[in-house]
């Protein structure tokens, strides 16, 4: 895989985990180098410019450096754990952390910083809804997605899943094929070419 070398203003506030507004304000007062598409307005920024920029303002830049994607599993059942995580891995776009408890969840989720955490409703410490709620209590971790899975919930749950701040919800039994579509569809990336 290779890596990016300019990025969008979008990809760039994705990275640095800040909304686009203050990547083009950063841009704009000069905090950010970079240049703009001739003829238009679109800003560009340079990977070593967006490097020094993250540096500078003690962002992580290991999002920068291995140019994948941080995926959290949190599910009590191991098999399953496993198997996400071995299938997001030979994706090879993905850094992958499983949790299997919500206590653990929490902890990792402020630790590892994910792009994406895919959430079992139903965990043995503390409810997923929970979990989610936490997530969205806490602002640094607002560009973070959630998508909730669970074999054992009506559908009038998902509604109250979402208002606690999920992004999406999938009923097991589902393919690991249609999960990875589901995440790289949130994350906006190309999908998986399935073999």
């Amino acid at each position: 895989m290779s890596l990016k070398t300019v990025f969008t203003t979008g990809e760039a506030a994705k990275i640095c985990k800040v909304s686009q507004q203050t990547i083009i304000r950063c841009f704009d007062n000069g905090a950010l180098k970079g240049f703009r598409v001739p003829g238009s307005r679109f800003r560009r920024i340079p990977r070593n410019e967006l490097f020094n920029f993250m540096r500078d303002n003690g962002i992580p830049t290991d999002a920068l450096e291995s140019g994948k994607r941080k995926l959290l599993v949190v599910d009590d059942d191991v098999e399953l754990s496993e198997l996400l995580r071995d299938s997001f891995l030979r994706d090879g776009r993905f850094e992958v952390k499983v949790a299997n408890n919500g206590f653990d969840a929490g902890m990792m989720v402020k630790e590892f910083l994910p792009d994406i955490v895919v959430l079992d409703i139903m965990l043995p410490d503390i409810n997923g809804k929970e979990v989610c709620q936490r997530i969205r209590s806490d602002s640094t971790l607002e560009s973070v997605k959630v998508i909730c899975i669970s074999g054992m919930i009506e559908q009038d749950k998902v509604a109250d899943l979402k208002a606690a701040g999920a992004d999406d919800f999938m009923q097991k039994p589902f393919t690991v094929e249609k999960l990875l579509d589901r995440v790289c569809d949130m994350l906006e990336m190309e999908r998986a070419a399935n073999a």
